[in-house]
């Protein structure tokens, strides 16, 4: 494989700084709409019927309402700081072999920059806003970070998924 076009990519790299600022910019400016349009909180708004609903809410924890209590902000907003760092150094040679890996990084760290900004910024915690279920049956609000977070990761996994599988075959 030609390895030019994976250096715009890798760390460092003009497309690599592009996606990372496109997650972060559209997540910063979708959570300062929502704060400012969908008050009051836990109101929700329509998009699409009752599927996909713009409702305001703060996480002061992690993840599917994971709480250290009183300690939240500061333990996720450190994690945060760690595993960003965590992350460039264990994937800095998938990152060079696959464009899978080089794409889901940025988004990783886009989406984790862009909590993190909430965590610092804010007493009351990461800014959810987009509400998909049916009826009563929904999955946990989140924001743009919180996709970045999941397509990057999953790129990421697919990605090693990919190199253990050449590896066994080799």
């Amino acid at each position: 494989m030609d390895a030019a076009p994976l250096r715009a990519l890798r760390p460092g790299g003009p497309t690599f700084w592009a996606l990372l600022l496109a997650v972060l910019v559209s997540d910063v400016l979708t959570k300062a709409w929502a704060e400012r349009a969908l008050v009051p909180r836990h109101v929700p708004h329509e998009v699409i019927g009752d599927v996909l609903r713009f409702t305001l809410s703060y996480n002061p924890g992690a993840a599917f309402g994971m709480s250290v209590g009183s300690m939240s902000r500061v333990f996720f907003g450190v994690l945060a700081v760690l595993v960003i760092g965590l992350m460039l150094y264990v994937t800095r040679d998938l990152v060079r072999e696959s464009r899978l890996a080089a794409l889901g990084l940025p988004l990783v760290i886009g989406g984790a920059i862009g909590n993190l900004l909430d965590r610092v910024r804010s007493n009351a915690g990461v800014v959810d806003f987009i509400d998909i279920g049916v009826g009563d049956v929904r999955f946990w609000t989140f924001n743009v970070a919180d996709m970045g977070v999941t397509v990057g990761a999953a790129c990421l996994v697919l990605a090693l998924w990919q190199a253990d599988g050449a590896d066994t075959r080799a």
